[in-house]
């Protein structure tokens, strides 16, 4: 599993034209600027430290300099501070914190609100002929149990292998097993204290957070019901994944898969050993195993089914043994899926919270929308958007007044002030109580519909327009791909657009192409959430309509006539603009000759929203096919408000039914990192490790990221049967000249035909030249007030991009020290992260003065400008000492720096 490493080239590269930290001229009245909020440099680190503690999330938390993401932060037991090595220069005023798209270091402008008032909650569906949040029959009973623990590949502390079970009393025969995984949270706490801990093993005098015992609720209803549920504790990855690319994907997959291997030892030979409540419950029918999966969850209960079809390379994988289970399906709560690569073939549903206040970016979306086109499509992937609520309280263990440790309600405003959408006692907010009802029925209703194939239960998720009264008064939108659809139009380059409509594209930074502003973060979510590394996402578009009369229609037109035989209804997914009212087209289609047929007229309203919810998502809205051409030309939409504008993603001929998905042998990508010696002559191809298994055809995009010059290529590349391997050659020049590591940073993401697993990995290319020496000309430099302190440094020998280093003071071993008001304030701000007032000692300040060493000259300063006063004052000191890099030179000096008094 690859880890995060940040090269000195790619750091240095980030800061354009970085020769030296600039250096103002001593103004002639100091006045002190607004400085970085919380930012410092120590011990070769660059640190984040909030004034309150950061909850912990399914979202990464990453560094990013301007546009550039620097990478995944480690987070310290404090649940405050954040760290990650860094070994090039960086603007403080460029410097961020994100997760999940949000600015957390408090820097960020407060969101736009919506135009407009928020409407009140949408009125309420037509009911479902079945409920499935209605208890069935049978008695739960619940028990625990703790096996030994397990040691998983790149974490260094062993993960317990802890779930509680909840199943149906005196149930006969096998029943069908559903397993809960939470997501990433503080994993301990200390009893009567508000203190939370991100380490594992918890420390001395703590306990680990159950938030394993959070679903109890989802639990207790399947077994009623006459389901098998276990829900696994997951704190030993939690408390380590931070460094790994994929948030510990993987890690979730191989504990998912070794209890599955444990149910399906006690379901046969091995039930005499089985833990006690084991024993006391009915057998399970590993045929039939529902995955449950919330925030980081998701995306681990994701990786376990795709690894049970097709399985991980050897390496990288905690379970190796054979599979002895059939997942039917996922239901995924708030789920994280950094990689984009959903599994194509088993059936899913969504829920996306509209208040998510972790992953706010809704990047489950992709869960749908990264299946289409992907492999037959038969599999049914329904997104459920729940108006109302939070990430958070679907797990009792993580919502106040009912969990043993202290937790809190993700939704939050950046300016900490109201939100008519998602604030506790809005009409539109849900309670906790409420909230949980809506998971536990809609877990319930994606058992009933993958596991017991009853597919009354289909119209709840598939788009249909109906509710589950159990879940009243929560307001369920719900949409899908997949199932008994057929494609009529997918928006692309060959698509033909007129009157009114435009091809749009769905990641850009170009405002004329987007279609949405790339400058509103709300514009990146949901749908629109951009791939790995922030990039323009290449050949993901949508159908922008705009309209400034009633009566004119919009055409769209594939690039050849399609078929809607056997199709039902005509279903098209479109987004309109949230809090709008009675947005009505009437759809027609045009067949091959020419003939146009009035199919009927869809009404949308938008979804409440203001500048803290991700509102643009995608309705579904039918018309019927009954009297249409079965092959089809075009769609016309024609508007009957007088102005407005709508997204349209796709369209598709739609029939009832839900259909086995027969899963196709889709052949797996995987992602390695391959490690070599720059050499000292000549160019070597090296190729980084692109590993393909199984059979069949497909294609993948491919993202490279060139440390030198922070360009990302992309491309396509198409697998053909029985390849084994991808391609991706890079180019070493060898040299006799020492440099930092150079990462070369490889992800890919599945086109069409291919599962992706690791989907991230690369080339290091480490430095084999020595390290050259530095030597400082003099270590004492004594100036008068208002002069530039400075010591020379020289490299003993040519390096390749130069050299790059930070200093920090310590109290003066002679003399008094100078304090932040002896020194530039621009200079100070710059090099310290925080404002020169109140005046105090520089020691006990985060001032890190830089020292950049360039190629052509190998040799550098430190510089501290000083200010003069006219106040007479005795000789001060300052004593800088050099921070030990993670790579490079090591300078085992101090510099003394004396301002002689006036």
């Amino acid at each position: 599993m690859r880890r995060l490493l940040i090269s000195a080239a790619l750091a240095v590269a980030m800061v354009a034209g970085a020769t030296g930290p600039a250096v103002a001229a001593p103004p002639d009245s100091p006045a002190p600027r607004p400085a970085a909020t919380g930012w410092s440099m120590a011990g070769g680190e660059l640190t984040w430290r909030s004034s309150t503690r950061v909850p912990v999330g399914g979202a990464a938390v990453e560094f990013w300099s301007g546009d550039r993401r620097l990478g995944q932060a480690r987070p310290h037991p404090d649940g405050r501070t954040f760290s990650l090595p860094l070994t090039g220069p960086v603007e403080p005023d460029q410097l961020s914190v994100r997760a999940g798209g949000r600015r957390l270091d408090g820097a960020a402008p407060p969101a736009a609100r919506r135009s407009g008032p928020v409407p009140a909650a949408p009125a309420p569906q037509p009911a479902a002929a079945v409920d499935p949040g209605v208890p069935g029959p049978h008695a739960p009973i619940t028990g625990e149990y703790d096996l030994p623990a397990v040691t998983l590949p790149d974490f260094p502390e062993k993960v317990e292998m802890r779930a509680v079970v909840v199943a149906p009393q005196r149930a006969s025969g096998a029943r069908p097993l559903a397993v809960f995984l939470h997501g990433r949270h503080t994993n301990c706490y200390q009893s009567g204290s508000d203190d939370l801990f991100l380490q594992w093993p918890c420390p001395d005098g703590t306990d680990p957070i159950p938030s394993h015992r959070g679903y109890l609720q989802a639990q207790r209803l399947l077994a009623s019901q006459g389901y098998l549920t276990v829900s696994i504790s997951a704190n030993g990855i939690n408390g380590q994944d931070w460094a790994l690319e994929d948030g510990g994907a993987q890690a979730r997959s191989s504990l998912v898969r070794l209890h599955l291997a444990k149910w399906a030892d006690w379901a046969g030979a091995g039930r005499a050993a089985a833990p006690d409540i084991v024993r006391a419950a009915p057998r399970a029918d590993l045929s039939r195993v529902l995955l449950v999966g919330h925030s980081r969850g998701g995306e681990g209960v994701n990786r376990a089914a795709m690894d049970s079809l097709t399985p991980p390379p050897a390496a990288v994988d905690g379970y190796s043994g054979r599979v002895r289970w059939t997942v039917r399906g996922l239901l995924l709560i708030g789920p994280t899926i950094f990689g984009h690569n959903p599994v194509p073939d088993v059936p899913s549903v969504t829920i996306l919270p509209g208040c998510d206040g972790d992953v706010l970016d809704q990047q489950g979306q992709i869960f749908v929308d990264g299946t289409r086109g992907v492999s037959s499509g038969r599999a049914l992937h329904s997104a459920l958007y729940v108006i109302g609520a939070n990430h958070n309280f679907f797990n009792t263990e993580w919502t106040p007044g009912q969990a043993v440790a202290p937790s809190w309600d993700d939704f939050f405003t950046d300016d900490g002030g109201p939100d008519a959408v998602c604030d506790p006692g809005t009409p539109t907010r849900l309670t906790a109580a409420q909230q949980q009802t809506v998971g536990a029925t809609y877990v319930a209703a994606a058992a009933r519909l993958f596991v017991a194939g009853d597919d009354r239960v289909r119209p709840l998720l598939d788009g249909s327009g109906r509710r589950a009264p159990s879940a009243d008064p929560a307001r369920v939108r719900s949409h899908a791909l997949g199932g008994n659809r057929t494609p009529v139009l997918t928006p692309d380059a060959s698509t033909r657009l007129s009157g009114g409509a435009r091809l749009c594209e769905q990641v850009t930074f170009d405002p004329q192409r987007s279609c949405l502003d790339p400058d509103d973060r709300n514009a990146q979510f949901a749908h629109f959430v951009p791939f790995y590394w922030n990039v323009p996402d290449a050949d993901r578009y949508a159908a922008e309509l705009t309209w400034s009369r009633a009566g004119t229609p919009i055409r769209l037109a594939p690039p050849r006539p399609v078929s809607a035989a056997g199709a039902r209804e005509l279903a098209l997914r479109v987004i309109v603009p949230p809090n709008t009212t009675d947005n009505r087209w009437d759809v027609t289609v045009v067949g091959t000759d020419g003939r146009r047929t009035r199919l009927g007229e869809v009404r949308i309203d938008g979804l409440p929203g203001t500048g803290y919810t991700t509102s643009y998502w995608a309705q579904e809205v039918r018309v019927p096919l009954k009297s249409a051409p079965t092959r089809l030309a075009a769609i016309e939409i024609t508007p009957r408000s007088a102005t407005g504008s709508a997204w349209l993603l796709d369209a598709w001929g739609w029939a009832p039914g839900t259909p086995d998905p027969r899963p196709a042998p889709l052949p797996r990508l995987d992602v390695g990192t391959l490690q070599v010696s720059e050499g000292d002559s000549g160019t070597r191809t090296h190729e980084i490790p692109v590993s393909l298994t199984g059979r069949g055809s497909g294609a993948v995009r491919l993202y490279l990221l060139d440390p030198m010059t922070l360009e990302t290529r992309i491309w396509t590349a198409t697998v053909r049967p029985g390849q084994r391997r991808i391609p991706v050659p890079v180019e070493v020049v060898g040299d006799t000249l020492w440099n930092y590591t150079e990462q070369y940073t490889l992800s890919v993401k599945t086109d069409r035909g291919v599962v992706v697993g690791d989907y991230v990995g690369g080339l290091d290319v480490r430095n084999d030249d020595p390290v050259p020496v530095l030597t400082v000309e003099s270590r004492e430099a004594r100036v008068a007030e208002g002069e530039l302190l400075s010591w020379r440094l020289s490299a003993s020998a040519p390096t390749e991009q130069g050299l790059f280093l930070s200093t920090w003071p310590q109290a003066p071993s002679a003399g008094p020290e100078l304090s932040t008001l002896d020194v530039d304030p621009d200079w100070f701000t710059d090099n310290a992260f925080e404002p020169v007032q109140p005046e105090r000692p520089l020691s006990q300040t985060w001032l890190t003065p830089y020292l950049v060493i360039p190629a052509e000259t190998g040799v550098g300063e430190v510089i501290v400008p000083t200010v003069a006063d006219s106040v007479t004052e005795p000789d001060e000191w300052i004593e800088l000492t050099f921070a030990e890099p993670e790579d490079g030179p090591i300078v085992d000096v101090v510099l003394t720096g004396v301002v002689t008094g006036g």
